[in-house]
């Protein structure tokens, strides 16, 4: 899985290879120097002869060089720093602009199914946890193999015996790094799971915070809240000690490997003479640089196994299901608005059935309501209608072709909806409006708030058009973000349009206004309306009666009530005291 998550970080590191080229040259040349400076150290140790036989002047020519040396090594180190962040930076800019437009190329049922604080964490913190992983991972690792080959390669010029000692205990430390690795790799992995149920809760909580007081629900938010902050602070503890654990060994190991370059180097001073000081004093500089790299590698393992478990939770984004391509449907740029359902199936999941053989003949112009009980079906078939999801049997039709022929956009566009829930954008009135249409004239714009009955209240703000709406909406009412939505879907004006609940946090006042502005709107247009309050669809051509996703009944009002069936009842139990 590991190999599997690094080649697929590595695919989006590869455009960036020429700061990747740069970084590693820059290494090389900052290693080799610094390798370097033990030389000339180890030389001007060997200018001291005795006393009184000091040979300053090349001593001072060698502090010379190591001056020389410093000063590229920093410029050097730098540059591989600034390369660095710049891989690691584009990098997971790469990955966030992909995340984000695969959440636009899932199929709806992707986002329902899935919390939607998890998939902002994925995002958010997973991607941020991938972009400092990658920074160690590139600054650490590849420093860290280049200052290995250059030690052993200067060690091989120097002595090849203690050179040997070295190298024969250095598996030592590899082994005891990937001991300690695999131990808290599915540990990272949980912590961040744990993290995006985390986040998924603070984003619900949070965002209801005003049915969370109605209903009191602070001290039970507040102990569910702990009790998976607590699974997280377990699970995170539990990582952090392994991963902690890391670093001490390896250290431990390569005081070892020191230890025994000084025991071996001395040796061979006493016995053959064949080292000098100086060249022992190299030789144990050396073997902690040789080992230094080790114990920067497992001192950053922490971060590099987050950053895997989190490339996981990414790329498991990324790998979903996109939608069917649509690039073989036709495109269809007219539409008269006729609609019809043919023997439908549809349930959300195998073992609940919704939809069933339904079928439905609309002609064009007509005003179609949608009632029944919560659970019917009513928005499911808006969902079909719109092709947020397909049917799995049956075919819905319009002007007499099948919409799974239709291009998806071209199909959206057939539509202007409304629905129960409002949805703004951060940004102007204006902006606002014309999001379904942005070619729109500022005179079509205003038309269509007067029209919504939306223009007396934007006028009274701040700036008017121009006002900036906060956050979903947090600086207007309930009512003044529905009639904003029905403004924008006037300024659209789209040959059909579907109406879910859209005028259920209107005055009564207004939504008579509303209601006329609608019939205008509606006239010579098909329209779906889904309702609760019966007698908002009194004037509808058609009303269907829904229950567990079949039609009961279907007729006008009058009709309906004279039948005394299922709307009678549902009917009389809105009005029973009138």
């Amino acid at each position: 899985m590991k190999k599997h998550t690094v080649s697929k970080i590595l695919r989006y590191t590869i455009p960036h290879i020429k700061y990747f080229i740069l970084a590693v040259f820059s290494a090389v040349i900052s290693v080799s120097l610094t390798l370097y400076i033990h030389v000339l150290v180890g030389n001007a140790i060997d200018y001291m002869i005795d006393v009184g036989r000091v040979d300053f002047g090349n001593i001072l020519l060698q502090i010379v060089y190591i001056a020389v040396s410093i000063g590229l090594i920093a410029v050097f180190q730098w540059l591989m720093g600034y390369c660095t962040n710049a891989i690691s930076s584009k990098t997971i800019r790469d990955i966030r602009s992909d995340v984000f437009r695969k959440f636009n190329n899932v199929p709806l049922s992707y986002i329902d199914r899935n919390p939607h604080g998890d998939l902002i964490s994925r995002i958010t913190n997973d991607i941020e946890a991938i972009g400092e992983g990658l920074t160690q991972v590139i600054t650490q690792l590849f420093s860290g193999v280049i200052t290995i080959i250059g030690t052993l390669i200067f060690m091989l010029m120097i002595d090849y015996r203690i050179a040997l000692v070295v190298v024969v205990l250095t598996p030592l430390s590899i082994l005891v790094a990937g001991i300690i690795g695999r131990m808290c790799a599915k540990s990272f992995r949980e912590q961040q799971a744990l993290q995006g149920e985390i986040s998924s809760y603070i984003e619900e909580m949070v965002g209801n915070q005003k049915i969370v007081k109605a209903f009191s629900y602070e001290k039970r938010c507040a102990d569910e809240f702990e009790e998976k902050n607590r699974r997280l602070f377990k699970v995170g503890l539990k990582a952090q000690f392994a991963g902690a654990l890391a670093n001490p060994c390896t250290r431990f190991v390569n005081n070892m490997v020191y230890a025994a370059t000084g025991i071996v180097g001395a040796l061979l001073i006493v016995m053959t003479g064949g080292l000098s000081i100086g060249q022992l004093s190299c030789f144990l500089a050396y073997a902690n640089q040789y080992t230094k790299p080790f114990n920067e590698v497992t001192g950053v393992l922490t971060q590099i196994q987050t950053a895997l478990a989190s490339a996981g939770r990414v790329f498991e984004v990324l790998e979903a299901e996109n939608e069917p391509s649509d690039k073989d449907r036709k495109s269809v740029n007219t539409c008269k608005g006729k609609v019809e359902f043919k023997n439908v199936y549809f349930s959300y999941s195998e073992d609940k059935p919704l939809i069933q053989n339904f079928s439905l003949n609309v002609k064009s112009g007509q005003q179609v309501a949608i009632v029944g009980p919560t659970g019917c079906g009513k928005t499911t078939l808006i969902n079909l209608l719109m092709g947020f999801y397909d049917v799995q049997q049956g075919e819905i039709l319009v002007d007499g072709t099948n919409i799974l022929d239709i291009k998806r956009n071209d199909l959206r566009k057939m539509f202007g909806m409304v629905l129960q829930d409002s949805w703004l954008i951060s940004g102007t009135i204006m902006e606002n409006l014309r999001f379904g249409n942005p070619n729109a004239t500022d005179e079509q714009v205003i038309e269509a708030a007067k029209q919504a009955h939306a223009h007396s209240f934007i006028r009274k703000m701040p700036q008017g058009y121009n006002t900036l709406i906060a956050e979903n909406g947090g600086n207007l009412s309930a009512g003044q973000k529905q009639l904003l939505c029905i403004a924008r879907a006037m300024v659209v004006n789209p040959p059909m349009l579907i109406l879910d609940e859209a005028t259920s946090s209107i005055d009564t006042l207004t939504e008579i206004r509303v209601q006329k502005a609608f019939r205008k709107l509606m006239k010579g247009k098909t329209s779906f309306v889904v309702a609760h309050r019966l007698s908002t669809i009194k004037e509808s051509d058609i009303i269907l009666v829904m229950n567990k996703g079949n039609i009961v009944e279907q007729g006008t009002h009058e009709k309906l009530l004279e039948h005394k069936g299922f709307y009678y009842n549902l009917y009389n139990s809105q009005f029973a005291n009138n």
